[in-house]
């Protein structure tokens, strides 16, 4: 299988604005693509690279006063294959985990374990280890938030979900991370691209939040917000929560003017495709101000 996937995304600035973007494959799904991965940015201006603590591909460059559109596009080969499901997966004692998966054990910015450890253990303490108790906690989620666009938030916590009931990918990505963190689980936040491939088009196209989490000594996908095995998922970034990898950093104010996302299967037949590489077709979203963010 091939999958086309990438990005058009305007954003204006009131004045030159140093930027950052995490919206680059990561390196260990680079021998998978067909092509290097295109990258575009109007007005032309020079970007350089750089990897983050967490190995995650940054884009740095400085946005000058008004629009900047930045584009990416790329193929990838990908086996067809759903998500991995282990039943036999196991939960590894804390004193016997990897030193580097210590940090996923921890309270984050989004996922405040330690006002969600009662809580999880009073939901998940008699329910048996590993597997089967990782997945009642993505049931939990997925059962207990709603998703909603209208009521995203950017400033909205794991706890904050909990309470509120409401969210977006992210907003049920970080209570599956807190709640499995608080019983001794490491888990971690992944941002990439997930095609509605073998399932019926729900919402518009857009990033995807899911998760990683530590059984049986390596990392197994669990999607808290779909909460079935799906094809074709396309890491871009990973880290603790949403505040490692954001897709976007400016170092003062803007404006998202324009956002468009897509990932299909090129054998497949999809509505409204990109009508060419250059300039796909972007889709417009109200204007809206990203949270500023300064040195």
């Amino acid at each position: 299988m091939q999958i086309r996937f990438g990005y058009d995304i305007t954003i204006t600035c009131r004045r030159p604005t140093a930027v950052v973007c995490l919206l680059t494959v990561r390196d260990e799904r680079a021998p998978d693509l067909i092509a290097p991965e295109q990258f575009s940015v109007k007005p032309a201006i020079s970007a350089t690279l750089y990897h983050d603590l967490f190995g995650n591909v940054c884009r740095r460059f400085t946005a000058p006063a008004g629009d900047t559109t930045i584009r990416g596009d790329g193929t990838a080969e990908d086996s067809g294959t759903v998500d991995l499901t282990d039943l036999d997966a196991n939960e590894i004692a804390t004193a016997d985990l990897p030193d580097d998966c210590l940090l996923y054990l921890m309270g984050s910015r989004y996922c405040e374990t330690d006002r969600l450890s009662q809580i999880a253990w009073n939901l998940f303490g008699d329910i048996a280890p590993g597997w089967t108790r990782v997945q009642a906690i993505c049931d939990f989620a997925n059962k207990h938030l709603t998703f909603s666009y209208p009521n995203a938030r950017s400033t909205r916590t794991a706890y904050d979900a909990y309470q509120e009931r409401s969210g977006v990918c992210r907003d049920f990505a970080h209570l599956a991370i807190a709640l499995c963190r608080c019983m001794n689980i490491p888990a971690r936040y992944i941002n990439g691209y997930l095609g509605d491939i073998g399932v019926p088009v729900v919402d518009p196209m857009d990033f995807s939040a899911w998760i990683e989490v530590y059984l049986s000594d390596r990392w197994i996908t669990f999607d808290p917000r779909n909460n079935i095995p799906r094809i074709g998922r396309i890491v871009v970034a990973r880290g603790r929560d949403a505040a490692d990898v954001p897709m976007i950093i400016s170092f003062g104010p803007h404006q998202l003017k324009s956002f468009s996302v897509w990932a299909y299967d090129l054998a497949a037949p999809i509505k409204n495709p990109p009508k060419v590489l250059k300039a796909p077709v972007a889709r417009k979203r109200a204007p809206r101000k990203a949270a500023p963010k300064t040195v």
